[in-house]
This record gives C-alpha cells, sequence and structure tokens, in this order.
C-alpha cells in the first residue's frame, strides 16, 4: 500500500517511517507499505494547519494531500501540553516562540515560563492525532498520548522537538535519553501510530477489494 506522509517536517518525516514500518511489521498478516513524501512527489507547498484542534489540522493535511496526490496520505499534529501553563503551548506548540525559531528557542522560551516552579508542578503530557485519508475523501483519526512533566534543563541528543526537556519518572530521562527502541514503542506518537496500523490494514484490504 502506497502511503504519502503528509509532513515537510524532517524530524517527523524520520520518525514516521521508523514507526510505520515497525508497527506496520508487527500487524498480522504484516502490512507491506511504500512511504512516500511531498517532495518525492514535487509538491512544495505544505497545506495550511487552520483548524481549531489537533483532529482538524491532522484531517486538513491527510485529506489534503490525499486529494492533491490521489494517494491516502497520513497527517498528524501533535503538541505538547503544559499543567502549570494551562495547556499551553499545545496547539501551537510548533510555534510557540515565533515564526523562524528553533526547536532550541522554543524549549527556551518554554522553560524560562516554568522559572520557579517546582518539580510536582510541572506535570505535562505530549499528544498525538494521527488522520488516515483515502482520495475520494475518507478519514479515520487515532491518538495517542505518554505522560511526563518538564525537566529543569535540556537532556538527551536524541529525538527533536521537545523531547530534550520532557522527562518520564518511570524512567529516570528524558525522552531525548531514551533508546530508539524504548521511544518508539512509548511515545505518543508511537502509540498513535499502533492504533493506526489497523485502520490501514482494513483500508489496504478495501483497495485490495475495489481494484
Amino acid at each position: 500500500m502506497r502511503i504519502l506522509l503528509a509532513t515537510f517536517n524532517p524530524g517527523k518525516l524520520v520518525e514516521l517511517r521508523e514507526l510505520l514500518s515497525l508497527h506496520a511489521a508487527r500487524q498480522q498478516p504484516p502490512l507491506t507499505l511504500e512511504l512516500v513524501t511531498p517532495a518525492e512527489l514535487g509538491m512544495n507547498e505544505p497545506v495550511a494547519e487552520t483548524g481549531a484542534t489537533y483532529a482538524e489540522n491532522a484531517r486538513l493535511k491527510a485529506a489534503g494531500y490525499a486529494r492533491i496526490a490521489g494517494l491516502t496520505a497520513l497527517g498528524d499534529d501533535s503538541g505538547l501540553e503544559v499543567d502549570a501553563l494551562n495547556g499551553a503551548p499545545g496547539l501551537h506548540s510548533a510555534r510557540y516562540a515565533g515564526p523562524g525559531a528553533s526547536d532550541a528557542d522554543r524549549r527556551i522560551r518554554l522553560l524560562a515560563a516554568l522559572a520557579g516552579v517546582p518539580a510536582e508542578r510541572r506535570s505535562a503530557r505530549f499528544r498525538c492525532v494521527v488522520a488516515l485519508a483515502a482520495p475520494a475523501g475518507d478519514v479515520q483519526l487515532a491518538e495517542g498520548t505518554v505522560e511526563g512533566r518538564i525537566a529543569e534543563a535540556p537532556a538527551g541528543t536524541g529525538g527533536f522537538g521537545y523531547d530534550p526537556i520532557f522527562y518520564l519518572p518511570e524512567f529516570g530521562c528524558t525522552m531525548a535519553e531514551l533508546p530508539e527502541g524504548v521511544k518508539n514503542t512509548i511515545s505518543h506518537r508511537a502509540r498513535a501510530i499502533e492504533h493506526a496500523i489497523p485502520l490501514l490494514a482494513q483500508m489496504a484490504e478495501d483497495e485490495h477489494v475495489n481494484m
């Protein structure tokens, strides 16, 4: 089954490829996926994320790319929700430090916003919603979350985004310090993809039946 990954984010593309390959292989029977990117198809304009929720943004991206490319598309939207900040940065996680800001800039701003907040009040979660869109317009959703807290300072070199400041008490380290194999099992995106794989398997079966 050919799937268009509806993102231009290089870190996310790497992670989606790894997660989809891992969880597709675990599906019974194993699901064979051919993963392509917008750039590989000559697409260079991102779909605007104008939704008011993760689900709306994921749906917009997946449906938009599926319609343009004539392929089943997978879009996702995710964010970091910090309880002491009333759920911020949330839907605006990627734009938290303004246009053109780096991952490091966003981490610095978040840590500054939490200056003086004790560990017990730094609870947070990563949330991810995955949308699967068929070219005809049908869209299905899957969601995953992971609970943790915001560390006092960055640690680790793995992952991307807020991973170096997202501390997981049960592992005693940040998301960026986890071995890749562990992160690909417990992360919010991993959990969303795990829930999405059976939906993809059904879409592949429907595709085969309708050929």
